[in-house]
């Protein structure tokens, strides 16, 4: 994880961390299901903020089931759910869906069945329901302050608003604030150090920039509206090629973190929503998913 444990807890078994948050216990003593907490996090994630395509709340699972401990991942994958198992919990509330279209055959990923049939599979083979909330959190107002906070940056509008009656949307304009301007080489440096990956580089490194927009996951779709409002620089999890080919032309630098990346500290963001619900220590375990990949510094035959 990309800043959770630091922030909220420290790394145990089975590759989890644990969140601090005083003794286990329901405000008001209240006994929750699978179903209450999916409509408390749907009050802070409302699925009518997602996007058409998307999948929001309880995806498989018992909604009538008590719930006896969840974990927080990125992805929803076969060992995440037997970590919640093994855990103890049987709740796991992810940023990604386990599936848009539904999978066309499940099992165990033992048989030959890979993907969301195996995970779907694994989650009702193991008790463990599968909540996410996906683009509903993307453009939450936690999530529109967590890249600039990190970076920071500070947080001016939003570049591209869905939901103009609360004015929620995707891509954070930020400026450096009181703070000296940065240049290119200098922001990459504060990415790399901050999140301990060398990002991909479009622009001219020694440019200073001016206004930056951040974004997680996907940002290709910002990159036109950048153009357009004389963005100096676009920080996101990724963006297509091409898209980058354009935009790097048109003058806009770009910051690739890695799609992962970008999104590992929304897990905090969720495990901080289920905290405030009651749920204490020993409740809440946020997954380890930061080493799906790597990235040699050097080959050497």
């Amino acid at each position: 994880m990309t800043g959770e444990e630091d922030s909220h807890g420290t790394e145990g078994a089975h590759g989890i961390a644990r969140l601090h948050s005083g003794s286990m216990s329901a405000k008001g003593g209240r006994v929750w299901t699978v179903g209450a907490l999916e409509r408390a996090l749907l009050e802070r994630f409302p699925a009518e903020d997602a996007e058409s395509w998307d999948r929001t709340g309880l995806l498989a699972g018992d909604a009538s089931a008590g719930v006896r401990g969840v974990t927080v991942a990125l992805d929803p994958t076969v060992e995440a759910v037997r970590q919640t198992a093994a855990a103890g919990a049987n709740v796991l509330v992810t940023h990604h869906p386990a599936f848009l279209d539904p999978p066309a055959a499940f099992g165990p990923l033992e048989t030959g069945v890979t993907g969301p049939g195996a995970v779907v599979y694994e989650a009702i083979h193991r008790g463990v329901a599968l909540l996410n909330f996906h683009t509903a959190l993307d453009v939450s107002e936690p999530a529109a302050r967590m890249l600039p906070g990190m970076l920071g940056l500070g947080l001016e509008s939003i570049l591209d608003v869905t939901c103009p009656a609360s004015g929620k949307g995707y891509g954070q304009v930020c400026s450096f604030g009181d703070a000296a301007p940065l240049t290119l080489r200098q922001l990459a440096a504060r990415c790399l150090s901050l999140f301990g990956r060398p990002p991909r580089v479009w622009g001219d490194m020694d440019r200073t920039l001016d206004r930056v927009v951040t974004a997680t996951g996907s940002g290709s779709d910002l990159l036109p509206l950048c153009a357009d409002r004389g963005i100096s620089c676009l920080v996101a999890g990724e963006v297509r090629y091409h898209a980058a080919l354009d935009a790097a032309q048109a003058g806009v630098c770009i910051v690739e973190l890695g799609h992962d990346v970008s999104e590992l500290p929304l897990c905090a963001i969720l495990a901080k929503e289920i905290e405030s619900l009651g749920f204490g220590d020993g409740d809440i375990r946020i997954l380890d998913q930061r080493s799906n990949w790597t990235v040699p510094e050097a080959i050497r035959r």
